[in-house]
Formats: C-alpha cells, sequence, structure tokens
C-alpha cells in the first residue's frame, strides 16, 4: 500500500495514500487525531517526568503512563533520578580492568609544598529535576572541575604524610562536603553520595625515596613496639618484687613487734618472781646468765664467806653429769 511519510513534532508518521482522497477535512481530522495521540509518554520507576510548556517547566510528575499535550505546546524530559552517575578525577576507565592516568588532573600540592598523585572517584545524583535540567549547562563537565578544584583545596590543607596514610579518610569526607557546598552554590540539583580516593602516592621520580622513607618509618615503629613490650614486661615484674619486699618487711617488723612484746611480757614476769624473793631470783638470773655466756666451761660454785671457808663448793657440773666429774 502507498503511504505518505508525515512529520508532526518528533514523530514521523506514514499515511496511506488513499485517505488524501477523501477531502481536507477528514484528513485534517485525521492528523489531529494522530498528533493528540502523541501526548502519551511513560515514565520510568528510577525516572521522573519534568514537563514544559512552551519551554518553561510547569510541572513534574512520578512514573508510570502519563499524557501532556503534544510538541510544540508542551515536551517532556525523563532524567533518571535514582541513577548513581560516577565522575573519575585523575584517570579515565577504559574497559573492565584498564583506565588511563591524567597527570594533569592527579597532579597537586600538598599543604607542606610536597607533590601527589591523587585519583579520586565522585558518585552522585539528581536530587532536584528541574534545577538540574534548567539551572545549568553540561553537569557532568560541572561536577568533574567542581570535583577536581574540591580535591585540590583539600589536599592543600594536609600534609604529605596525612595525604599517604591515616588522612585519606578524611580528605575524603572533606572533599565531599566542600564539593556539596559548591553544587549547591551552583543550585545544580545534584547530591554527592560519595567521594572515594583511589590512589594518593608520590611522582614516579621520587618512589624509590619514599620507600625508604616508609621503611625506616617502619623500623622506628617496629622499635617501639618492641621497647613498648619489653618495658610492659619488666615493670610488673618490678612492682611484684617490690611488693614482695614490702610483704617481707612487714612481716620482719611484726615479728620483731611480737619478739619484743614476748620479751617485756617475759620480763614482766621476771620483775613478778624476783619480787617474791629477790635473792633467789638474782643467783637464779646470774647462774642462767654464766651458762649461757660459758657454755663450755665447767664451773663451780663457792659459797660466800657466811655460808662456809673458801675450801666449800657446790660441784654442780658433777651432778649434772651424774658424778663424772
Amino acid at each position: 500500500m502507498a503511504t505518505k511519510r508525515i512529520i508532526i513534532g518528533n514523530t514521523e508518521i506514514n499515511v496511506p495514500m488513499r485517505l488524501f482522497t477523501l477531502g481536507v477535512l477528514p484528513i485534517i481530522l485525521i492528523v489531529l487525531g494522530l498528533w493528540l495521540v502523541t501526548g502519551f509518554y511513560t515514565v520510568g520507576p528510577d525516572e521522573v517526568g519534568v514537563v514544559r510548556t512552551f519551554g518553561k517547566a510547569t510541572r513534574v510528575v512520578s512514573s508510570g503512563l502519563r499524557y501532556h499535550f503534544p510538541y510544540p505546546i508542551e515536551v517532556v524530559d525523563t532524567p533518571k533520578v535514582m541513577e548513581v552517575k560516577r565522575i573519575e578525577i585523575g584517570f579515565r576507565s577504559i574497559g573492565s580492568n584498564q583506565y588511563k592516568k591524567l597527570d594533569k588532573e592527579s597532579t597537586m600540592l600538598t599543604g607542606d609544598e610536597n607533590i601527589v598523585d591523587a585519583e579520586m572517584i565522585i558518585q552522585y545524583k539528581i536530587k532536584e529535576p528541574k534545577a538540574y535540567l534548567f539551572n545549568f549547562v553540561e553537569p557532568e563537565l560541572t561536577v568533574r572541575e567542581a570535583a577536581e578544584a574540591s580535591l585540590r583545596t583539600v589536599v592543600g590543607r594536609h600534609n604529605i604524610d596525612e595525604a599517604l596514610t591515616a588522612g585519606k579518610f578524611m580528605i575524603q569526607e572533606e572533599t565531599k562536603e566542600l564539593l556539596q557546598s559548591i553544587l549547591d552554590k551552583y543550585q545544580s540539583g545534584i547530591l554527592v553520595v560519595a567521594a572515594q580516593l583511589q590512589d594518593v602516592s608520590p611522582p614516579k621520580e621520587v618512589v624509590a625515596a619514599f620507600k625508604d622513607v616508609a621503611s625506616a618509618k617502619e623500623d622506628k615503629n617496629r622499635m617501639i613496639n618492641q621497647a613498648e613490650g619489653y618495658r610492659n614486661d619488666i615493670i610488673p615484674k618490678a612492682r611484684g618484687e617490690a611488693q614482695a619486699m614490702i610483704r617481707e618487711a612487714e612481716g620482719f617488723r611484726e615479728a620483731r613487734i611480737k619478739r619484743a612484746e614476748g620479751d617485756v611480757a617475759k620480763f614482766k614476769e621476771i620483775l613478778r618472781e624476783y619480787k617474791l624473793g629477790k635473792d633467789i631470783t638474782r643467783k637464779r638470773l646470774y647462774l642462767e646468765a654464766m651458762e649461757e655466756i660459758l657454755p663450755s666451761i665447767q664451773k663451780y660454785i663457792i659459797p660466800d664467806g657466811k655460808n662456809g671457808n673458801l675450801l666449800n663448793f657446790l660441784n654442780l657440773g658433777s651432778a649434772s653429769k651424774g658424778g663424772d666429774q
């Protein structure tokens, strides 16, 4: 069947030639009907529809089958608001597990005037569709340039040790916050989901020197850990020995106190006996003292002149040994 191509707005329609034999009015009605049918559109589940009436955004519609006045009265844009987009700083992915390094973007100056190569991935999505579509041109280029400027600013606030080691997470968070504030000032309608440092390294010309520095720092940390281990081992031992000496001294003190108390009690008992019989107690103490002073010498006790002459004596040694002396 012969047809004739008719373009209505952005839609191309093939109309059978025999319809043109029906007259002008039927043709107009048919064309008008077809034009009205072109106003149906579908918004996907991860999209929103932004309807423009004569070029001005008038409403935002959710997912589903929708209708708008056909072109040129109304036009609809359907940005994917649930899609997380990706921007690469310092490199470009060119395939699976392959990428191309961009030294112009990755080379940055740290706060202590050292040079590092920093690569970052920025993830973002649309939070305000109208602002994203109409407030600025080339969103991807704008986000990339703002992200690069933010990363350079943040790296310039930190020294090289922080950029290469423990400060990476801090740099990521500060870059994300700074980038978001810039995009909000632009009223871009973009939400920064994440900022992830892929690699931060010294320039290839000085990699060997940085490796030597890193090895020296590792040796330093190892020696510090060994010293701390020795300290943790020796200090408890010293404390234990100190406690043992304290307990030994306390025991010695208690023993001396008890011995002194015993000596006092013994002295009091002797004093009490002495008061009951002074002469006898005195002689007994004298004899006990002599026995203690001269334990291995045979001793003779001679009475004084009142009880006998000088020839009289008491042979205690013989008596004590059964008459052997």
